[in-house]
Formats: C-alpha cells, structure tokens, sequence
C-alpha cells in the first residue's frame, strides 16, 4: 500500500499538497493538519443497508416523533429540553478526567430500555469496575469493547437498543477509509455512518469528543454539523462543580445550564447551585462581593474575592485572574485609576470567582470593581449587598439584561440591598435596590470612597 501525506483543514476538511498559514479554500488561519492516507482513492463508504427515506407530505409529519424522552438526570434533562430525542445525535465534549463517562453511565443506568455503551478507548474490565464504583448495575445495559465502525453497526443491529454512547468517535475507524483513526477524514466518516443509523433506526445517539488545549471540539468542524445537539461539560479538576451547557441544540434551547457536584458516587445534581457557591463565604472580610450572574437563563450568586499587595517599584506588578476574563479585570483596573482615582499600577492583583465557576458576562464589572476597591482601601463591603453592573471605559454604569431576575435570585438568598445601574428596570420585592449613575457613585454607595 502506497501512503501520501497530506494536509486537511480541520474547519473544511480541504485537501492541499502543502502545509500553509491560512487554507486556500476557507480561509481559515492554522487550520491546516498533517494526515497520511492511502495513495489509491478510497470507495465510497457504505451505509451499511440503510433505507433512503422517502418524502411525505408536511401535515402528515407525526410531531409525536420529536418528544424527548427524560434520561432520569434533572440538570441533563433542563439542558436538553426534557431529555434525549429518539433519532437524535448528541456530540458531548470536555476535558479529559472531567467526568464525561460517568455522566453517561449514570444516564444509561436509568434509562427504563435496552441500552449499548460502546467503549473505543478502554477496555471492557475498566468500564465494569467504573460502574460497579457508580453503583450502575441495569440489566438492559449491553458493553461493547471496539474501534471498528462495522463492528459498532452490527453491534447495534444485534443488540437494537434504544440508547447507543461511543466513547469515543476520535478512536473510531472505519477500514475502507484510508486515512489513520482520529484524522480529520476518519472522524467526519465515521460520524456520518453514526448519523446515518441514529435517523434510520430511531436511536438516540451520544458520541463522546475530545477537545484541544484552547477548550474547543477536537476533528472537523463539519463534525458539529452534523450531529443536532452539542453539549459542553466543564469544570475545574480542583474543584467539584461541573457545568453543562448546550452550545447547540435543534429541540430546543441552548441558554439553560446543568449543574453537578462530582462525588465519589458519581455526579450529583445541584438545584441550587448559589447556595453552593455561597457556603463557605465569610462577611465582613475586604476584598469580597457578591454578584447575582446571569448563566444562559438560569440566575446565579457567586462571590468575586480580590487581593492587592503592593510592591517595591523596580519589581514588575504582577495581575492573575482566575475564573475571570484576564483582559477584562487589565480594562476594569484602568478604568478604575482613571476614573475612579484609585491607583493599583503599582500594586499586585489577585481576582477570582469563587467555587471554580468561569464568569464573563459584563454584568459582573461592578462586582469585579467593588472587591478591588475593597482589597485596596481595607474596608469590607457590607454581608447583605450585592452588586451588579457593566462599567464602561468612561466610568458609567450600563444596565445589564434581566435585572429583575437576578435581583429575586439575591432575594431569595436573603441578601437586602443591591447597588444597580441607574437605568435597570424597576426591583422585586424584598431587596432594596440603590441606583448608581457612574462607578465612583456606585463604590461610595458601597462605602468604598477613596
């Protein structure tokens, strides 16, 4: 067999004789991959016997068909819209070790059906003793140790579950695609045979994908064409929060968020994920805020802490964000010299969102400010005001969307007054809302004048 190398756009999958910057065909930047695959063109892959649909007229489409089905796990089912659509393809991606195969074992252990678990990447022994730690012992639950994408076909036409989880497409192969399994063409064809069975035998697939060191789907971006739903599922190792979020979904929404705590149980949900947050906080401390975020729909208080410390002058000023945008808190620290008169140029600053969250609305610039005023002036923030607001470069205070909704989440956690923007729409009852027209304003209100 004679082998060539060539080089396949991840965003187009385009073949170029040569690695170049930019692809020649879409235009986009480093794209570019080194791949080997079979001098000879490769057959068409098949489709493995499935039927070609036939057209029906609109009105007899049964709607019916589209109803999703409760997987048993409320934070995947609030994401999902109700659950797993029959027919429909699910692409989960994450970090490696953040919990991806437990999330989807505990799914298939309390699916009510006949289910299919296809391992790609470990073997057989390793995913028994996952499930006997998780506790997952459903009978209907069918193991399937392979990389071969016909043996994963015929696998599914023997067992003919209603659920089918390949963990993962990446380590899949198809043998009449002569590239090597993880490239660029290997993925996109085994992801469309996958498609193709999902649709013609009405079940519900959940591919598995890795993802690059800047937190994006690893493969071909035809690949998120491809499939109808692609959920995110993040976290932070350190900590035991987990967060899943749909960054596409044709049933349904893509702006709620799953939330779970990883124990040594299994994953756990958090209905209440504030609370959470909010545990540990200790009042009266300076250099902590609280500020009700807004995450897809779903309302969250989380504490902002800050830290400042200032150093001799020949010593560069050091700036770390964690969980923050570290642009962001660069612009809201000058914003703060210029307009607010408080100099931090010589000092080191320390931010971050407490509970392994990641906050990047700009509802929380206010917050993010207040706690570093806080951390500069000594001077603590009162235990029950909560801040929220967007700082513009001149120092204004700019309404954020849907204040109300965040002002009764902060409610509910007992939380009394909150310093808002002084356009926001009108309070709720049980907090008093304490306007601000500029940020100055907004820091005295908080009694943080330098």
């Amino acid at each position: 067999m004679k082998l060539r190398v060539v080089y396949r756009c991840t965003e187009c999958a385009a073949d170029q004789p040569k690695w170049a910057g930019r692809c020649p065909s879409c235009g986009a930047w480093n794209s570019l991959i080194e791949d080997v695959e079979d001098a000879a063109p490769a057959p068409a892959p098949s489709l493995g016997g499935v039927a070609a649909a036939a057209p029906i007229p609109l009105h007899e489409v049964d709607l019916m068909a589209g109803t999703p089905y409760p997987t048993g796990l409320d934070e995947l089912d609030r994401v999902l819209g109700g659950g797993l659509v029959p027919g429909s393809v699910t692409l989960l991606g994450g970090e490696p070790g953040i919990g991806k195969s437990t999330l989807l074992l505990q799914l298939l252990q309390l699916w009510p059906g006949r289910t299919l678990y296809v391992s790609a990447e470990e073997s057989a022994q390793q995913i028994r003793l996952r499930a006997d730690r998780l506790g997952v012992g459903q009978p209907d639950l069918w193991l399937l140790a392979e990389t071969s994408i016909a043996g994963i076909v015929a696998a599914i036409e023997r067992v003919d579950p209603q659920v089918v989880v390949v963990d993962s497409i990446q380590t899949v192969a198809d043998a009449d695609v002569g590239s090597a399994p993880g490239s660029v063409v290997q993925v996109r064809a085994c992801a469309h045979r996958l498609v193709a069975e999902a649709k013609a035998r009405r079940v519900s697939m959940v591919l598995v994908g890795h993802v690059t060191k800047e937190g994006s789907l690893a493969g071909p971006r035809v690949l998120e064409h491809l499939v109808d739903t692609v959920l995110s599922f993040e976290g932070d190792r350190d900590h035991a929060l987990r967060l899943l979020r749909a960054v596409k979904h044709r049933f349904g929404p893509t702006n709620d968020l799953g939330v779970f705590e990883m124990s040594e149980r299994g994953l756990v949900a958090v209905p209440d994920a504030s609370s959470m947050f909010l545990a540990d906080r200790r009042t009266g401390i300076a250099g902590s805020t609280v500020t009700p975020t807004l995450d897809g729909q779903r309302p969250l208080l989380v504490e902002i802490q800050a830290l400042t410390n200032r150093m001799r002058p020949d010593v560069p000023a050091r700036r770390s964000a964690q969980g923050l945008d570290s642009g962001r808190l660069a612009l809201l620290l000058a914003v703060l010299e210029r307009r607010a008169g408080l100099r931090l140029s010589a000092h080191e600053v320390f931010a971050s969102a407490v509970g392994g969250v990641r906050l990047a609305e700009p509802g929380v610039d206010l917050a993010i400010c207040a706690a570093l005023a806080s951390a500069a002036l000594d001077v603590a923030v009162p235990g029950d005001v909560v801040l929220f607001g967007e700082v513009g470069l001149a120092g204004e205070l700019r309404q954020v969307g849907h204040a109300r909704r965040r002002l009764a989440e902060a409610a509910r956690l007992g939380f009394r007054r909150a310093i808002i923007p002084a356009n926001s729409a009108n309070g709720v009852a049980g907090i008093e809302t304490i306007r601000a027209a500029t940020l100055p304003e907004a820091l005295a209100l908080a009694g943080l004048a330098g």
